[in-house]
């Protein structure tokens, strides 16, 4: 599986990222619409790009209620724009601000890792942002561990 990683030392502001991504939205290089934000830090002497973690939990795909957020070949969580109805639910639910509400279309609009080639990492020149191979999660483990554990202990009594 592979996800995006963001080393924020490595970025030195230079919004590349920002436009690359507008560029694969839109088809036109309109920062406001893309979905990686870079943002600066003690009065601009250092920066951290930040977008969708395509994390585990899917607030945003829990959120909506029309089912108008689903899982890509590439692993991301992608509106479904003929789906959307704009309600902004996926919005509020997103703790980490990174899925977005156009006013121009009436949608909602998040990272699609570009179907599997995320131009923010391509357009990075410092390798601030990188699409690497990650370990799968395996969150259940340590709890069926513990609950075996358990178990056991009762049924040993």
């Amino acid at each position: 599986m592979k996800a995006l990683r963001i080393v924020p030392e490595k970025c030195t502001g230079c919004l590349r990222c920002e436009l690359a991504c507008s560029y694969m939205q839109t088809g036109a290089f309109q920062p406001a619409k893309s979905v990686i934000r870079v943002s600066p830090y003690e009065g601009h002497t250092s920066y951290a790009p930040y977008t969708c973690t395509q994390c585990d939990e899917g607030w945003c795909m829990a959120a909506c209620p029309v089912g108008a957020i689903t899982i890509t070949a590439a692993g991301a969580k992608d509106v479904v724009d003929d789906r959307c109805v704009g309600c902004k639910l996926c919005t509020i639910a997103c703790p980490y601000g990174t899925i977005f509400y156009d006013p121009d279309t009436h949608k909602a609009f998040k990272c699609n890792l570009c179907d599997g080639a995320p131009a923010c990492a391509e357009a990075c020149p410092t390798a601030a942002i990188l699409y690497e191979d990650v370990a799968a999660a395996d969150w259940l483990a340590d709890f069926a561990v513990e609950r075996s554990a358990r178990l056991l202990a009762v049924g040993g009594r």
